[in-house]
Formats: structure tokens, sequence, C-alpha cells
């Protein structure tokens, strides 16, 4: 009823797990990860015990295909069973119990693992693995997601679809650096439910991606004159009626004492992007393009901004 992807990142920092379903809640019950350790989908007649114990193990160091081995091994319902692992290095693994409803069966190679039950045919899974091996460019979070579309498009779970879920960490990768889970989104209920895991996605990337230091514009000159007009369209002015920064002296380029005006300026695109979900992508003395893209919409009624700003 169910088909996922556990895997892990080239540079071994981040682990994840995807997951669809004809099932409610699908990602309530499937997938576990541990930043730096490993990743686990317990599936079918999940043994939802798998999940803590087998972490457990890849914490100690036992190898993914050993983990897999002792837990269902030890586990007398192994046949209803669908489990899959990867660690911290190495081959991911796979194992599906001879009672899984049909069909089922999964694959791994070196940080993946893809398994399925009760899918329309083993070229929901050979998707998967394409999708997987053939799109490393796009982040890793994306990554997981394309490998899931790409079995939903190859047939998928053939009762139909309800649910799926998207779980990565990453050390620190939380909110704020106060956690590792980097992304946690489900979708418990829903006619198209990995589209909709997809607009998840998106939103979430746009709230609490980091910004591309490259990218960064430097709030001085008209651009920091826009922008504090911006703010006090959107009902954050900055205290005093910032003006400008001369042209070319990055608003961080002094400390607050000596640039009450830039300070003023931070301090105000602080209070509105804590409004609008944007405190992530904050650089002080800077201004993420997402970020100016998403203040510039927000007051409409403003004029356009000047050509090369």
């Amino acid at each position: 009823m169910t088909f996922s992807i556990v895997a892990r990142s080239a540079d071994g920092r981040l682990h994840g797990v995807a997951v669809a379903s004809r099932f409610l809640a699908a990602g309530a019950l499937v997938p576990a990860a541990e930043a730096e350790v490993g990743a686990i989908a317990s599936q079918a007649h999940a043994n939802l015990a798998y999940r803590p114990q087998g972490l457990t193990l890849l914490r100690s160091g036992v190898a993914a295909p050993d983990v897999v081995a002792g837990l269902v091994a030890a586990d007398p319902g192994r046949d209803d069973r669908q489990l899959a692992v990867v660690g911290a290095t190495g081959d991911g693994a796979t194992w599906t119990g001879p009672r899984c409803g049909g069909w089922a069966g999964g694959q791994a190679g070196d940080g993946w693992a893809a398994q399925g039950n009760i899918l329309t045919g083993p070229e929901v899974i050979d998707a998967v693995r394409d999708a997987w091996l053939g799109r490393s460019a796009l982040p890793f979070p994306q990554r997981l997601l394309a490998a899931l579309r790409a079995g939903e498009e190859a047939g998928g779970d053939r009762r139909g679809r309800q649910s799926a879920a998207l779980l990565v960490v990453q050390r620190g990768g939380g909110y704020a650096g106060t956690g590792d889970n980097l992304v946690d989104l489900r979708v418990d209920d829903h006619p198209d439910p990995i589209t909709e895991l997809g607009r998840l996605l998106d939103i979430h990337t746009m709230l609490f991606g980091r910004p591309d230091p490259a990218t960064l514009l430097d709030l001085s000159g008209p651009l920091a004159e826009e922008v504090a007009a911006l703010l006090a369209a959107a009902g954050h002015p900055p205290a005093g009626g910032a003006a400008p920064v001369t042209a070319g002296q990055p608003v961080g380029a002094v400390t607050a004492p000596a640039d009450p005006v830039a300070a003023a300026l931070d301090e105000a695109l602080a209070a509105w992007a804590g409004w609008e979900n944007l405190e992530e992508r904050l650089v002080p003395g800077r201004i993420d393009p997402l970020v100016l893209a998403h203040l510039r919409r927000s007051a409409p009624h403003l004029p356009a901004p000047r050509a090369g700003d």
C-alpha cells in the first residue's frame, strides 16, 4: 500500500525519507531519521519499533544491511513487513516479507534504498531509483520528492493515493539552528498528496531556506531608500524615518551605535520579516532578493522600483 525511499546526501550530512501511500497519514508511521546517523522506513504491516531500534543500531556503528537482518530476524511478524535502512556510510538495505501485498519489492545502492508494496509493478521502484540517481543536481529534499513523484507517475500504489511525507535531517539544520529537522512535512489526506507535498516544500523553502550569500544585496543608496518606503507602507517604518545610507556603504559596514539610521532600517526589516515568517532569511546590512521581492509584492500601491534597483 506504500512506496518510499530512504537516502543519504553525497557528503553524508543529510539523511531523509520520502513516502507516499493509499493510507491515512503514512508520514506518522513510516519515516524516522537522525542527523549523521541514518534513515529508516517501516511499512506494509509496519513495525513501529523498527524505527528507534534501527536508529540505535546505526548509532552504534552497525551497517545498514546488518541492521535490517537483525531487526527482521527478531520479529515473528517479519513476513508481513517491509523495511529500508540507510546509514552514515555504505549501501542502503531493504527487506520485503513474502506475505506483503503484490507487487512488492525493493532495491538498494550506495546511500539509498527504495521499496514498495501493493504497487502496479516493479516499474514503480525502477522509476524511483532512476529519478534518485539521475537528479543529483537538485537540492536534497527536492531530489527525494522527485524520486517519489517519478514512482507515482510510473503507477504508484495500485489502490490509489491518499498521503505523502518528507523528512530530512541535518545537524543544526532545523529552525534557527536549534534542532536537526531540516524538513518535516506531511500531507495526511489529499486526492493528490505528492503534488500537495511539493507545494508545501516550495513554501518551506521560501520561508526557511538559507539565503545564498552570492545573491545578497547591500542595503545602500536607492535600494535602502526603497526598502525604507516599502517597510513604512507595510506598517513597519524605520525609527526616525531612516534615510538611505550613502551609495556603496552597506548598512552592516559600521556598527549600530555609529550608524543609527542603518540600525533602524535593519530593525524595521526584522520586525516586518518576523511578521511574514521570513526571519530565517535575514542578514544584517543586506537583503535576500527573495525577501525583497516579497516585500515589493506586499506594497503594490507604491511606485515600481527604478531600473537597476
